[in-house]
């Protein structure tokens, strides 16, 4: 694996570290400034701060950990795909989505990474939106 290769395995390992810590600063600060965002099935969103707002969103919402978490980078270091397990309880409703409850799921997921001078200028997230619903809509 080439240095750039290992330096984009290490920051997206950073990046889901922190994801898993909640250390929302810390995430913020492996972004590029004018980073990318692509939501699941939703709208592209532009700059750290916007990123910002959306992790906030998250953390009021959802309370998620990663697991099972894969990487591969390509051997210049600027392109990264990363999959895993998302173990989460659903904590207050989110926009359009079922009521919440404290309903607790499980589902793999996946992203896409771009990676400009050592940090992170895309982002672009993909799981099962049927799957979530049907396992937040089921009643116990």
């Amino acid at each position: 694996m080439s240095a750039m290769a290992t330096g984009t395995q290490a920051l997206i390992a950073r990046y889901y570290a922190a994801f898993n810590r909640a250390d929302w600063e810390g995430m913020l600060e492996l972004l590029a400034d004018d980073v990318v965002h692509d939501l699941n099935q939703g709208e592209r969103q532009y700059g750290r701060e916007r990123f910002g707002v959306f992790l906030q969103q998250m953390a009021r919402c959802y309370l998620e950990v990663l697991s099972e978490v894969r990487v591969l980078v390509s051997e210049d270091g600027r392109h990264a795909a990363a999959e895993y397990i998302v173990s989460g309880q659903y904590l207050q409703a989110h926009a359009e989505l079922p009521s919440a409850r404290g309903q607790r799921y499980r589902l793999s997921g996946g992203a896409f990474f771009d990676v400009v001078d050592g940090r992170i200028a895309r982002v672009s997230n993909h799981y099962n939106l049927s799957d979530w619903i049907a396992q937040v809509s089921r009643l116990d």
